[in-house]
């Protein structure tokens, strides 16, 4: 763990019971996270943001005012709060509870319980958002990729746009479902897709099936993002033709390898 680089982050801990509260403070002391404020409520959250922007959150899913998930929105919703790290703990297990926070552009979900190990992954991937890293182990010019993004909620593609931006990557072009991607891809050359699966209009299943069978670029590497566990449509996705798939949150260090892979490093 790089405890030299979680060090220097000022956290916000928004955990309404104080056992709890207690329990993740030693874990954070653990990884070496010692700059945290802590408060146990929605309002009080958003209140000691404004008085001092922390670089990560770490925010129970339910709060007495509120929940993890409204906080992380009203965050993105503010221009000066946006690219604020979000890491949600929680012993929510149900899909749909956490599909919601996976959207907002979250930087991990961690369980409770979890261990100083699992925090300070979370804590790296944090630093890995918030931090440009440009040291590529590819031979392929970042710079000159050009990538879609197709994902239906605008949050996840700030997201997911600052993590490729970070790795060096700069010309972007967003299409918000596949429907819009299609028209997209008509009309310009792109390098590499990234795809969310779920979305209206066209899903990712269906948009990959137009890449492949139906686009002039029918040959392009597509990076597959998704929160989808049901593991008969994933298979139905890669017998469309990924070319990788990553789970929701949308992690730099996974994406970095992902894409020397995809892209011939």
């Amino acid at each position: 763990m790089s405890t030299g680089r979680i060090g220097q982050l000022q956290a916000l801990l928004v955990e309404p019971s104080q056992m709890q509260a207690k329990i993740i403070r030693k874990c954070c002391d653990e990884v070496g996270l010692t700059r945290v404020e802590q408060v146990g409520s929605m309002a009080e959250a958003l209140a000691a943001v404004r008085r001092a922007r922390p670089d990560v959150v770490l925010s129970a899913l339910y709060l007495p005012d509120g929940s993890g998930t409204r906080l992380v929105e009203a965050l993105r919703a503010e221009p000066l709060w946006e690219s604020v790290a979000f890491i949600l703990i929680s012993s929510e297990t149900s899909p749909r509870a956490l599909d919601a926070v996976r959207q907002t552009g979250v930087c991990s979900i961690l369980p409770k319980p979890f261990t100083a190990n699992q925090l300070a992954l979370a804590l790296n991937a944090t630093v890995d958002y918030l931090t440009p890293n440009y040291s590529f182990d590819n031979a392929f010019d970042l710079e000159a990729v050009r990538v879609l993004l197709v994902d239906d909620s605008p949050n996840a593609r700030k997201f997911m746009r600052r993590v490729l931006e970070n790795l060096g990557i700069q010309h972007i072009v967003e299409a918000g479902d596949g429907k819009e991607g299609a028209a997209v891809l008509d009309e310009t050359m792109v390098d590499l897709i990234v795809t969310d699966y779920n979305m209206p209009e066209m899903d990712g299943r269906e948009f990959v099936e137009y890449v492949r069978n139906q686009s002039w670029q029918r040959t392009v590497p597509i990076l597959m993002v998704t929160s989808e566990s049901n593991e008969g449509r994933l298979a139905a996705v890669e017998e469309a033709g990924v070319s990788g798939i990553c789970d929701k949150p949308f992690e730099p260090s996974v994406v970095r390898g992902l894409l020397g892979r995809m892209l011939g490093g």
